[in-house]
């Protein structure tokens, strides 16, 4: 039964990588078709920062349960790094987008509020 469970779960990993890859490479292709350098340099760092992410979420699942204890520290500011870029990048886009500044400066306090939570729950609880 645990195995069935890993190849589902490996299965639906594999699925999710291509159908990003697929959405990415189009609308990387659609800004670069329009001439906006910006968006896609933005989906091409959303993307690799994804890639990142995955990894490095997979090698912090794979460690055992009380070893190797800097690895895991290691990890941690790794994943809470990238997870921090990524809400910095999407929080960019959405600011940008919104009517008025109040609005912008909404979205900047809900991205530095979710950075902050993932800091206290990456390394302030057990």
């Amino acid at each position: 039964m645990e195995r069935v469970r890993a190849d589902d779960d490996a299965l639906l990993a594999r699925t999710g990588l291509i159908v990003l890859t697929l959405t990415s490479a189009e609308s990387a292709y659609r800004a670069a078709a329009a001439g906006d350098v910006g968006s896609t340099a933005f989906v091409a760092v959303s993307y690799s920062t994804l890639l990142l992410l995955s990894r490095r979420l997979r090698a912090y699942e794979r460690l055992r349960p009380g070893g190797e204890a800097d690895q895991m520290a290691r990890l941690r500011r790794e994943v809470w790094a990238l997870c921090t870029l990524l809400t910095v990048l999407f929080a960019w886009k959405v600011a940008a987008a919104m009517p008025s500044w109040p609005v912008a400066a909404a979205v900047w306090s809900m991205a530095a509020l979710t950075t902050a939570g993932g800091y206290i729950a990456l390394f302030h609880c057990p």
